[in-house]
């Protein structure tokens, strides 16, 4: 395959302009059609033929030795015969020998290739490469196909010629003794023919041969009209490509194995013979389609079992300006092992992003494959852009940048921030660099590391959520946040651990914050399409005014009124209900804990699996109690408390709650867990390290206290 800069000095601007479609880019054939021409043109060039040669299917084989057994057929005399001098030619294969054999492989484990010349099997014994040097003469021109050919091609007389010398059994005992004594051992090789037509003349390759290339071109496409149930899917239809009215043919393959006669269960009542009337593709374009597939699965990783397919392209009819970066960008993704192709992509983009004008796009879908001829397709879209897993990785780095996530961030002076972080764990890490979230988000780790896990065994599923909010991030398409809160919740209820998983929270929280920023959630009523507004923690500050004119550090309540104030789920009084709830479970288990060496806490006896609306009011007054207990107890040994120890709480539960009974809330039982799993977090994390619990500052001396973790 050309390099890019081979391939620029190959086809100038006005050359390629010849070789792109006319046609706009509005479908995934289109896309194929020019992911297989560019191919084409890269490694078997132009030409009417070159669609059907497969040259980059013995690419390993140049420059190894015995590599191409050359049987040499004389048709200049009166009887054709084999060369008298050196009937049997064993060379080394080279690159400019590529299109004189022109080889077209077929995938078939016991066929011959489509092709004259054909491919050994690897380090075949010198007895079996005999035979197949044979069956060059025998099996191929004796094929039905090449059989109707040489009845209408004017050099037909070529292939009678060579079915001649291979109907002499001496002749082919002269190959089989010839080639087993050119050969040192096993190898893998090519195997062709060359013929000479008048005497004194060189030898021919297939390549140069007319009546070759037409019997191997009616090989192949005979492949196309009666693959699977189909016995003879052709007609006259106008060209899905290109719009022309052609001979189509309705089995054609390609990479992504769509519209195959064996998916009859996505097209009910479909008959395999009138295919081609329903996805009707012109022979070329049905085999410019499937020289497609090197590029295709470059562009494909894997990921929660499937396989992802990110496909870029631009809007509007190819142009060579922008065809020179975009093959550029197959090639090296060719080229590279060892990423993803969108976090390939996105280096790409960085270099070239004055280039594109906005109009770099992508088709993105999740395939599953049951078998090899049989796939499921999750989802898919033609608007996948780089700016959205990038915009996600920006929106997630200012959360975690923020004071709810940063420790050492000013506005939380001498406490803790709201939500713990850990370097260990990047969706909570202020450090995390964007580039590193944006590769978890291109790759799927990002929800892999907050959404339910399924058993790498098993297959996806059509309703596996972390595929379907996946492609719809890769898509820019918004997902409703119920969605995504009831995933998180399935995560939480799965974790087998005896503690609060905390930092499991954090990042849920994290990513749900940066998702809506990134203007990719939707409000959970299924008739809006009202997008969320996330949370702003960078530019919002605490409300406290220093003298000087800046902000003061936040104190205890100072710090859970903002972050209400500016997290905009808990404007919802019922998911703040139960956030709150589960912030005084949390600092009251904490206290439990520090001040009673409590194995077992009132973590431990409301678990986020347990909690629900109708429990909602009797856990509340068991936990205020505990609250007043544990306050008049603190009380008796001096510390500086005038009413209960979590008095912010416990006030504002008890002004939610006597809005609306608990047991008639209409947020659903995921979205009171998830709030109330993150009301733990946040209140196992309120403390202030650099304190004891009974030395409050001054701002908190008049209602509160503070408990160690």
């Amino acid at each position: 395959m050309l390099d890019p800069d081979e391939f620029h000095e190959e086809y100038p601007p006005e050359k390629l302009e010849d070789e792109l479609p006319e046609q706009p880019i509005s479908s995934l054939r289109d896309i194929q059609h020019l992911y297989g021409r560019l191919y084409t043109l890269a490694t078997a060039g132009g030409g009417e033929y070159a669609a059907y040669l497969t040259p980059d299917q013995a690419n390993d084989l140049i420059g190894t030795e015995e590599s191409l057994i050359v049987v040499r057929v004389d048709l200049s005399g009166e009887q054709p015969s084999l060369d008298s001098d050196n009937p049997v030619w064993v060379t080394q294969y080279s690159d400019d020998l590529v299109q004189q054999v022109a080889h077209c492989k077929y995938n078939a484990a016991r066929g011959i290739d489509h092709s004259i010349t054909h491919r050994s099997g690897r380090n075949s014994d010198p007895e079996k490469l005999a035979r197949y040097a044979c069956e060059r003469l025998t099996k191929w021109v004796t094929d039905e196909d090449v059989q109707n050919v040489a009845e209408e091609h004017p050099d037909g007389d070529v292939i009678r010629g060579l079915a001649a010398v291979g109907d002499d059994e001496s002749n082919l005992e002269q190959i089989r003794s010839a080639v087993q004594a050119e050969l040192g051992g096993s190898t893998t090789a090519l195997l062709t023919v060359q013929v000479r037509r008048k005497a004194d003349a060189d030898y021919e390759w297939p390549g140069d041969v007319t009546v070759f290339n037409e019997a191997m071109r009616a090989r192949k496409l005979s492949k196309l009209v009666s693959k699977g149930q189909a016995t003879n899917s052709a007609g006259q239809a106008t060209d899905l490509i290109n719009g022309e009215r052609t001979r189509t043919v309705g089995t054609a393959e390609d990479p992504l194995n769509y519209f195959l006669g064996k998916q009859m269960e996505k097209f009910p009542g479909l008959d395999p013979d009138e295919a081609w009337r329903s996805h009707p593709i012109s022979e070329n374009g049905a085999v410019t389609l499937m020289n497609a597939e090197e590029f295709v699965d470059a562009c494909s990783y894997r990921t929660f079992n499937a396989d992802v397919y990110y496909l870029p392209y631009f809007l509007g009819r190819p142009t060579p300006e922008e065809t020179y970066p975009l093959y550029s960008a197959l090639y090296q993704v060719t080229q590279a092992d060892d990423i993803t192709p969108v976090q390939k992509f996105y280096d790409w983009f960085r270099k070239h992003q004055d280039d594109f004008e906005g109009r770099l796009r992508f088709y993105v879908a999740a395939v599953m494959k049951h078998q090899m001829s049989r796939f499921d397709v999750y989802g898919e879209t033609l608007n996948g852009r780089l700016h959205y897993p990038t915009e996600v990785g920006k929106r997630h780095e200012q959360i975690t940048d923020s004071w709810v996530f940063d420790e050492d961030h000013e506005s939380n002076g001498d406490r803790t921030s709201p939500m713990p972080s850990y370097e260990e764990v990047a969706l909570t890490d202020p450090s995390s660099p964007e580039h590193s979230l944006h590769e978890m988000v291109a790759s799927g780790s990002y929800l892999y590391r907050t959404f339910p896990f399924t058993d790498d065994d098993t297959d996806a599923a059509v309703d596996d959520e972390r595929i379907d909010v996946y492609v719809s991030i890769l898509a820019g398409d918004p997902v409703p946040r119920s969605q995504l809160i009831n995933a998180y919740v399935e995560r939480l209820l799965d974790w087998d651990g005896e503690e609060v998983p905390q930092l499991l929270i954090a990042s849920q929280f994290a990513q749900l914050c940066a998702l809506e920023n990134a203007d990719l959630v939707t409000a959970d009523n299924n008739t809006e399409s009202t997008l969320i507004d996330g949370p702003n923690y960078v530019t919002m500050q605490p409300d406290t005014a220093r003298t000087d004119g800046g902000t003061a550090a936040l104190d205890r309540t100072d710090k859970l009124e903002s972050f209400i104030n500016q997290t905009d789920g808990l404007d919802n009084p019922e998911r703040r209900g139960a956030f709150l709830l589960g912030i005084l479970i949390g600092q009251i288990g904490t206290y439990q804990q520090g001040y009673h060496d409590r194995s077992t806490t009132v973590i431990d006896q409301y678990p986020i699996k347990s909690m629900t609306k109708t429990k909602v009011k009797r856990i509340t007054q068991e936990v205020i109690d505990k609250d007043i207990v544990y306050s008049r107890e603190s009380a008796k040994k001096g510390s500086n408390i005038n009413s209960t120890m979590y008095r912010e709480v416990t006030d504002g539960i008890v002004e939610t709650m006597a809005e609306k009974d608990p047991e008639k809330w209409e947020i659903s039982t995921d979205d009171l867990r998830f709030y109330y799993a993150l009301g733990v977090t946040y209140g196992m994390n309120d403390r202030s390290p650099n304190k004891q619990d009974t030395e409050d500052s001054d701002a908190d001396a008049d209602n509160t206290t503070e408990t160690n973790e």
